[in-house]
């Protein structure tokens, strides 16, 4: 196994999914990855520390208006120990939480590492949070007692009126400011001893984007690092010649495992680009820093899908793989990503609990199934079971779910701050509803409770979705189920449009005739509705809850 990681990591040659899959040994993988041993974890000696003397470059970072700046693991190092020496003068200790509402910026990756230099848990917020989405994960009574909370001017105004807000320390990137955040980090000692924990303490903590409810508290132990290393060289595939854009914001889940965490674990530099998504911004960064490795949402892609020719010929042969997360991968992009890329655009599953369990990977040699979640990373063992929570035979959906005593990589206990356990009996429910076949692919069908139940068929949301954004006059497309007295529920699609349509009673028809032909005729979408955008959390996920209030 050693041996193996090791080639993958130096990108010599690609491994036999079916063969990591059935030797993976949790000792092994941690021995040839890591440096920690059993009570001497810490993340930012892990992700920081053992790389200063490579010479590698930590970060690539591009601010909105086109600024260029590298910060070295170096420079990481001697920043992230100065930083933390201001956050113990500010009387943090070992286990105290630090709250980060920060943008994608250089002093983001300091924060985070000198927040765990001693000991401290790391809690990030969106920034796009408004004050009571920020209490609501702060406080001590419904979130984390987060004991400092992070920002800067854009987004300090959110805090002046927050119930027993937490001791503020503003990141002042401005030139000319007295409160520039690079002076005060200067009058800083740069020795300061690591602390060492254990694989069970904690590092990070963050909260679920609440889909389908409140969201709920995570929080990762050091242990986690390993199953974060797994993904980002099995199912990422990063190599050394890599050069590795995560877009995902580093507010979430995704975005900070891995577009932050992971590349820092392997010693790779990893990318952020400061302004907001457009085609032509997406296009210029890859251009200017060479990105061959991108991993984003399927919003990303369909965008990019959608923009003008131009920009897409432009990003032609110039991305080795492409990888997606957050929401299932429609097959047409994929389909589109191989045709006018001519890149592998694969679909990962995962969620906050646990990170990525499911996979088109990257690094190990398997066929690669369009519509198809993929396969379990080595050190999961999933399954499909039915309500009372048995295995389901191939072919009939139910709840995917974890097995707990056969995953080495499964991390997650429970949630940190109160809320229902997801497991029961050894397994951990995801919610999501999924077909695995017969080959052992998953298949996403829906949230369990998305599924459309409709004159007693049971319908999946996303394969209407699919079919829908087929069409050249659909953007985005999201499906319910609405109550019907006959049919105990209707599929119900709420369509944003593409530019140069409009809405009329005649695409509407055109429409449900185009996934009828495709799905079946208890499928089509017997409503449909016309609006300028879906309801989505800030990080990307359809709210059909909203949706059904409509």
């Amino acid at each position: 196994m050693s041996a193996w990681v090791k080639q993958q990591i130096i990108g010599i040659s690609m491994l036999e999914y079916q063969k990591i899959f059935d030797t993976f040994d949790l000792k092994e993988f941690e021995n040839s990855v890591f440096s920690g041993k059993e009570h001497d974890w810490n993340a930012a000696y892990e992700c920081c520390d053992r790389w200063v003397d490579s010479n590698k470059i930590a970060l690539n970072w591009i601010s909105s208006k086109g600024k260029f700046e590298k910060l070295s693991y170096s420079d990481l190092e001697i920043k992230s120990k100065q930083f933390a020496n201001i956050l113990i003068q500010k009387g943090i200790e070992n286990g105290d939480v630090v709250a980060g509402l920060l943008p994608r910026i250089p002093e983001l990756l300091v924060a985070i590492v000198g927040t765990w230099r001693i000991g401290a848990v790391y809690q990030p917020l969106f920034t796009a949070f408004g004050p009571k989405a920020i209490e609501t994960r702060i406080s001590k009574k419904t979130g984390s007692n987060a004991k400092i909370i992070l920002t800067d001017s854009m987004n300090k105004s959110k805090l002046d009126n927050l119930p027993n807000c937490p001791i503020i320390i503003e990141i002042d990137r401005s030139n000319n400011s007295e409160k520039k955040f690079d002076k005060k980090l200067i009058k800083q000692k740069t020795d300061l001893k690591i602390v060492s924990l254990t694989r069970k303490d904690p590092f990070t903590t963050l909260f679920t984007s609440g889909t389908t409810g409140n969201p709920k508290g995570v929080v990762y132990p050091n242990e986690m690092l390993t199953a974060i290393a797994a993904y980002m060289i099995y199912g990422i595939g990063l190599s050394k010649n890599d050069s590795y854009w995560c877009m995902a914001d580093p507010g979430w889940a995704y975005g900070l495992l891995y577009a932050v965490i992971g590349p820092l674990l392997m010693g790779a530099t990893t990318t952020m680009y400061e302004g907001g998504f457009t085609t032509e911004s997406t296009l210029s960064v890859i251009e200017k820093l060479n990105i061959n490795n991108l991993a984003a949402a399927p919003t990303v892609y369909r965008l990019l899908m959608s923009s003008d020719k131009e920009l897409k010929l432009k990003l032609k042969g110039r991305l080795r793989v492409a990888s997606s997360a957050g929401e299932p991968l429609n097959p047409e992009l994929s389909r589109w990503a191989e045709k006018e890329l001519e890149t592998p655009l694969c679909d990962h599953y995962g969620q906050s609990e646990f990170g990525m369990t499911l996979a088109n990977h990257h690094g190990l040699k398997h066929k690669q199934k369009k519509g198809s979640a993929g396969l379990p990373m080595p050190g999961m063992a999933v399954d499909i079971l039915d309500k009372d929570n048995n295995p389901l035979p191939p072919g009939e959906p139910g709840n995917l779910a974890i097995n707990i005593s056969k995953s080495p990589l499964f991390m997650f206990k429970s949630y940190g701050y109160g809320a229902a356990s997801p497991i029961q009996n050894n397994w951990y429910l995801s919610g999501d509803t999924m077909i695995k076949d017969k080959e052992g692919y998953y298949f996403f069908v829906g949230r369990s409770d998305d599924i459309i139940t409709s004159s007693g068929y049971r319908i999946g949301p996303f394969d209407v979705e699919s079919a829908l954004i087929e069409h050249q006059a659909v953007t985005e497309a999201a499906v319910i189920g609405k109550p019907d007295p006959e049919r105990t529920e209707i599929v119900k699609a709420f369509i944003v449009l593409q530019k140069g349509y409009s809405s009329s009673d005649s695409l509407i028809v055109e429409l449900q005739n185009y996934v009828r032909k495709r799905l079946s005729a208890h499928a089509f979408p017997r409503e449909i509705s016309f609006i300028d955008e879906l309801p989505k959390t800030p990080s990307g996920k359809v709210q059909r809850f909203l949706l059904r209030k409509k």
